[in-house]
């Protein structure tokens, strides 16, 4: 099968994109407003970007009518946002948190999430998640500049909180207490903790 993208419409572009690019791994932003609102929704255009300096990258679509999504906007507002990892216990929660609410209204208290103060920026963390990044903002852009299908943002990772449960006995994440959950293509998520995950050793060639 061949799949001409100048031929389609921006929906099944969508699709095909979002049903073979997978696992993508879920950012569930929490944010705050300017006006001391909070704000909370999951996105799966999510990545690390590099280590130096810690930069994280989540890049939401527009809104049906072309408006900006209330976590962009109040992420241009104050500059800040935290980047809560979801595991497979919060699933539920996570997946209400998706719809799109009214600005006035935070999912905080719409979906019964319990927030908790961050540690350097003023937008709360979702309590009960593995693992938190505190971000500082440091690029918005409109992607296509002119006629925007959604705002890439980078964040400078400034803090980060780890659940000790999650540790092994060598004191690294333990992939398999880790439980992360991952969006795949229509209705179908995936599960980091899994029996046919595997390690691979780099070629030797790495270690001169």
């Amino acid at each position: 099968m061949l799949i001409d993208f100048a031929t389609l419409e921006p929906r099944m572009a969508y699709f095909w994109m979002a049903s073979t690019i997978t696992p993508r791994p879920v950012a569930w932003v929490s944010t705050r407003a300017n006006n001391g609102r909070t704000n909370l929704a999951p996105f799966s255009f999510f990545q690390m970007i590099t280590p130096s300096p810690p930069t994280l990258m989540i890049s939401p679509l527009v809104n049906s009518n072309g408006s900006m999504k209330d976590t962009v906007r109040n992420i241009e507002e104050t500059g800040e946002f935290v980047v809560n990892l979801v595991s497979h216990d919060l699933v539920q929660l996570m997946n209400e948190t998706s719809f799109g609410y009214d600005a006035e209204i935070s999912e905080f208290e719409q979906c019964g999430v319990t927030a908790q103060p961050s540690a350097i920026v003023q937008a709360p963390r979702v309590q009960g998640t593995p693992v938190s990044f505190e971000c500082k903002l440091s690029r918005l852009m409109p992607y296509p500049e002119h006629a925007p299908s959604c705002y890439v943002i980078f964040g400078e990772v400034v803090a980060a909180h780890i659940d000790d449960l999650i540790l092994g006995e060598d004191k690294q994440i333990d992939p398999m207490k880790l439980d992360l959950v991952s969006r795949m293509g229509a209705d179908w998520y995936g599960r980091t903790k899994a029996s046919e995950n595997f390690t691979l050793t780099r070629p030797a060639g790495w270690a001169r």
